[in-house]
């Protein structure tokens, strides 16, 4: 596949607004608990739909997993749970601190560690000092956690100035403290996306040999 940059910042266009949006129905549900449509919504965002889009682009998508590398396969899965953890805890953040400072703590937390953990990891972090796309690569982490700072400090104005009975009333599980540190662990366990992709490189190569373009 030949290199399509607009096609590529189109696919991220989409991909942030679903990722940006897709908690909104959740505020239409009454009277279940948050495991229940949580595992509802996961059901279908992470096995459903990834599996008929996959399958849509090759056919022989499970021939392809048949054949796959059991390193790549093992790998894949091992960082995917944790990357699901990472999801799961997400949703967990959004609970105690409500939409609007959830996403903002968990989504800026999850950019930041998934930019500098994988090249921390494989020892590439100090080389992104040394040229210019590096170097926009840590301004652009430097800006998120300016954000998330304004926000975390918003959070703060906010739990001192609500009553017990106010958050109760704003968000009915709101729990400023526990929801960063949850946050933080999400942050962690989300850039486990970025080693997934580097263990699933021979089955990404596979699916090319066998047709997928």
């Amino acid at each position: 596949m030949e290199p399509n940059p607009f096609l590529g910042v189109f696919l991220h266009a989409v991909g942030g607004l679903a990722a940006g949006s897709f908690y909104l129905p959740f505020k239409k549900v009454k009277g279940w608990s948050w495991e229940v449509y949580w595992i509802i919504g996961g059901v279908f965002s992470w096995i459903v739909t990834p599996m008929a889009v996959a399958y849509s682009l090759n056919p022989r998508l499970f021939e392809i997993i048949a054949n796959a590398p059991s390193r790549a396969l093992l790998g894949t899965f091992g960082f995917g749970v944790l990357w699901g953890i990472g999801g799961l805890t997400f949703g967990l953040t959004v609970r105690y601190l409500g939409l609007s400072l959830g996403y903002a703590l968990a989504l800026g937390l999850c950019a930041a560690f998934g930019t500098l953990i994988p090249p921390l990891a494989d020892g590439t972090l100090p080389g992104l000092f040394q040229d210019a796309s590096g170097l926009t690569i840590l301004s652009g982490v430097g800006v998120c956690l300016f954000g998330i700072a304004l926000s975390g400090r918003a959070g703060m104005v906010k739990e001192k100035e609500l009553s017990d009975e106010e958050k109760a009333e704003t968000i009915q599980e709101f729990n400023f403290a526990k929801g960063v540190w949850v946050a933080i662990f999400c942050g962690i366990m989300s850039a486990c996306m970025a080693f997934a992709f580097q263990a699933g490189k021979p089955i990404a190569e596979l699916a090319i040999s066998m047709g997928t373009s």
